[in-house]
């Protein structure tokens, strides 16, 4: 651990996440985000947003932090001091791998003009390229040989999942001394599978008969009325159907296309009580790419330029086939800075 300095040039209080703990601390699916919550005054693994999870997906609606006593939505995030927030909903929009990464800050205090926005800030920077070239190549491997089953599932073969991350960082010279280039790649190939368990209509259901459900079902053209206190119609009483089964020629019509949006049991009998499973496939799938230039015109002026592009695309498990929620997102992002000394 580390003892927090007191900075006497400002009022900013905040934690510096430097490079060296970001790429050896174990970090599941590689997310330098989760390295958060080592500061002070943040709530990690919070609830996501509702509206978020619905329309934007993924991971970004799922990273959830509140610092300094904030709502989850007043955090705002920078990548190398440009704009790294989604205008809709405060979340990241590009999102680096680890290996390109030279740090980032957690500001939970009175900081100066240049961040503004939100009560809690979140500034991350770039590496740059150096004199030497230097690599990484990279592939992590998960998969359900290696795991136990899923805790729903007591019986029978394990759900497929298989996990690949890979990619790789290159950094070297140009020109030396002067022109320095970093690339940075990283893809995701998730392929899960999650039991799902529902209640539903057993077949002698699905074909009218209810005899086995233990209740009466009542025939409603056989109804008796009378009225209440405000002259308004109340039935009474009514015949059952013969053995609580409802014949076909009473159906409304287009009962046998809904029910073909209803899935039948998977489990054989008359309870429908979790008599159907199924297990959802849920792929998720991204790549990303940063490429950095850095430039010594000078003692006086320094330039630097980056461009990151990530295509993400990735479904969320629903009990029935056909109801998944797919959501793709293609996210671009470029810059140019230039820090020049003029006297």
């Amino acid at each position: 651990g580390t003892a927090a300095l007191l900075t006497t040039e400002g009022t900013a209080v905040g934690t510096v996440i430097e490079n060296q703990r970001i790429v050896d601390l174990p970090l599941n699916g590689r997310d330098y985000l989760n390295l958060i919550a080592l500061s002070p005054a943040v709530t990690a693994e919070t609830t996501p947003s509702f509206t978020a999870t619905g329309r934007q997906g993924g991971d970004r609606a799922q990273e959830n932090f509140s610092i300094g006593g904030q709502r989850l939505q007043f955090t705002h995030f920078t990548l190398d001091g440009i704009e790294n927030t989604d205008a809709n909903w405060n979340l990241w929009i590009f999102r680096p791998s680890i290996d390109a990464l030279q740090e980032f800050k957690v500001e939970t205090g009175v900081y100066s003009a240049e961040y503004g926005h939100e009560p809690s800030q979140i500034n991350v920077t770039t590496k740059s390229g150096t004199d030497q070239f230097h690599g990484t190549l990279f592939e992590f491997l998960r998969n359900s040989d290696l795991d136990a089953r899923q805790w729903l599932q007591s019986t029978g073969a394990k759900n497929p999942f298989h996990r690949n991350q890979f990619g790789f960082e290159f950094e070297g010279p140009i020109i030396k001394d002067r022109l320095f280039f970093m690339a940075n790649y990283e893809g995701l190939r998730d392929s899960n599978t999650l039991l799902q368990v529902a209640s539903v209509a057993t077949n002698r259901m699905r074909a009218g008969d209810f005899s086995a459900s233990g209740r009466v079902v009542f025939d409603p053209l056989t109804r008796t009325f009378t009225t209440d206190s405000s002259g308004n119609p109340k039935a009474v009483s009514a015949m059952p159907f013969p053995n609580d089964t409802i014949p076909q020629n009473r159906w409304a019509a287009g009962t046998q296309t809904l029910l073909g949006f209803y899935p039948a049991p998977t489990s054989a009998g008359d309870s429908i009580l979790s008599n159907y499973t199924r297990g959802a496939h849920t792929p998720t799938n991204w790549d990303q790419f940063t490429q950095r230039i850095d430039f010594n015109e000078s003692t006086k002026s320094f330039w630097f330029g980056r461009f990151g592009w990530d295509n993400e695309f990735n479904s969320t498990a629903s009990l029935f086939p056909g109801q998944n929620e797919q959501y793709a997102l293609t996210a671009y992002q470029i810059m140019l800075s230039n820090i020049r000394t003029f006297s």
